[in-house]
Parts: structure tokens; C-alpha cells; sequence
């Protein structure tokens, strides 16, 4: 049963989707909408965890990735997918801290291959929320150049 309206009430209609980001779920909005952005957790680990297994391979605390994955206890692959965001652009780093990048921007897209250029970089991944929604428009990792 429906409580009466009174002259007090509004009611709002918001579409929105609920989407899986991180292993947790988050209301997405419709394009347009301001969105007050969230810091992605799973994606700060992630960063702290290529710096800090880089700074270890970069000080010879071990001599390979094979090595540091098997001290980690992972598969030597996810640890080379998960270094890349040590390769990533300052600007980036801190709009993934601040919670300011874009939310299509996501850990699984991060793990793939990434140009090594920053200027690249930026114009793929901070724009990626714009270019997402444009068809045939290159997409997060267009770019020849690898990390």
C-alpha cells in the first residue's frame, strides 16, 4: 500500500544501471549526469603493487619476474600485466588516486597492453569515458607502442 501524498512529497524518477567495478557494485548514471567519483580501491592496490614489486626488481632483491612472482606466490603473467601501471603517466596515477578517471577506466583494461608514450597515454585513458560512447573512434589501447 502507498503512503497519501501530501503537498511536501516529491517524487524523482532517475534511470540507472547498477554495474560490478572492483568486485563491489556502483549505480552508473545516465551519460551526462555529474558523477561525484569514488576512489576504485581495487585499482590503488593494484598500483601499489607494480611500484612496490618494481622498486623490489630494480633494487636486485630478485634477479627476475619469475623469481619475485614465485616469492609472491602468483603466476609470473599477472604480475608482468599488473607492472604496467608502474608505466603509467604521472597524471594518471593521481586522477586513479583522487578517483577522478574516467569510469570506464577499469583494473581488467589497465592489465592490457599500454603505449609507453604518456602524451598517448593520457589521450586514450583519460579520455576513454568520451571515446566510449563514440563509435568508431579508437578505443583505450590503440596504440603501437607497448608497455
Amino acid at each position: 500500500m502507498k503512503p497519501a501524498a501530501t503537498r511536501d512529497t516529491i517524487t524523482l524518477h532517475v534511470p540507472f544501471r547498477l554495474v560490478k567495478r572492483g568486485g563491489r557494485k556502483e549505480v552508473q548514471l545516465p551519460d551526462g549526469a555529474p558523477v561525484q567519483r569514488r576512489t576504485d580501491n581495487t585499482l590503488v592496490k593494484a598500483l601499489a603493487r607494480a611500484f612496490r614489486w618494481k622498486r623490489m626488481l630494480e633494487s636486485d632483491q630478485f634477479a627476475t619476474i619469475n623469481e619475485l612472482a614465485e616469492h609472491e606466490g602468483i603466476a609470473a603473467p599477472f604480475l608482468t600485466r599488473t607492472m604496467r601501471l608502474a608505466h603509467l603517466a604521472p597524471e594518471i596515477v593521481e586522477a586513479i588516486l583522487d578517483g577522478r578517471q574516467p569510469r570506464v577506466l577499469t583494473l581488467e583494461q589497465m592489465r592490457k597492453p599500454l603505449p609507453l608514450d604518456w602524451a598517448e597515454q593520457k589521450d586514450l585513458l583519460l579520455q576513454s569515458d568520451h571515446q566510449a560512447r563514440r563509435p568508431g573512434k579508437q578505443g583505450i589501447h590503440g596504440s603501437n607502442r607497448k608497455c
